[in-house]
């Protein structure tokens, strides 16, 4: 038996601080949250869809900023 601890590294690629939720493509989030593929956001962030938002939920600036100026 050993005592030794094994360490998993961290897979999130970017430190957004506080988790946020992010804008990406509609219908990628279930193929995402089905199969693991990942999806891009608006801002470029690259990730697997592992939650849904809930109201109220903290959102990426980045990606609500280019979503609001796509709207105009």
């Amino acid at each position: 038996m050993s005592t030794e601890v094994l360490e998993r590294p961290d897979l999130k690629d970017a430190d957004t601080g506080p988790e946020m939720f992010h804008y990406v493509r509609k219908e990628k989030i279930a193929e995402s949250a089905v199969m693991g593929t990942f999806v891009i956001a608006l801002c470029g962030e690259t990730f697997p869809v592992t939650k849904a938002p809930k109201p109220g939920s903290p959102v990426c600036p980045q990606c609500k900023e280019i979503y609001e100026s796509m709207r105009q």
